[in-house]
């Protein structure tokens, strides 16, 4: 059954509290995060950069994060559940009553068992997607991204 919340992540919060090489990674971790639960989700990173759409997730850029953030949890609390994932205390206490929350380093501890066992298996050949052709492949990226 779909998962009907909408997801708000502050994106450099939840960089720097995991093991992610770089932004792309987090945001393909997010994406997949949301898609495989049947929910939408915002990451928002501080400054700017290409804001896009990844399959049921959204790329955006603020001057402050925190600000768009806050902005989205009020826009979307009424009609919808609504979870806000950051480290910054001030954030999450002033999202409302009605919003969901949770710290970056709580979110990344139920998210870590897929991290490591993706990690595990990077290179070991036994995911079905290494035995994938290129093609096929692409295919299927493309199908997860909402292409």
């Amino acid at each position: 059954m779909p998962d009907p919340t909408l997801y708000l992540f502050d994106g450099h919060n939840l960089l720097h509290a995991g093991p992610f090489a770089a932004q792309d990674e987090l945001v393909d971790t997010l994406a997949s995060f949301v898609a495989g639960r049947g929910a939408r989700g915002v990451v928002v990173f501080d400054g700017s950069g290409e804001e896009r759409e990844i399959g049921p997730l959204s790329v955006r850029f603020a001057p402050h994060a925190d600000d768009l953030l806050e902005r989205l949890a009020a826009a979307h609390r009424a009609e919808e559940s609504v979870c806000l994932v950051s480290s910054d205390a001030v954030i999450r206490r002033v999202s409302g009553q009605e919003v969901r929350t949770l710290s970056s380093r709580l979110f990344l501890a139920e998210l870590e068992p897929a991290l490591h066992r993706d990690h595990e298996q990077k290179g070991a050949g036994s995911r079905v997607g290494d035995r994938l052709d290129d093609e096929t492949r692409a295919r299927l990226e493309r199908l997860r991204r909402g292409e």
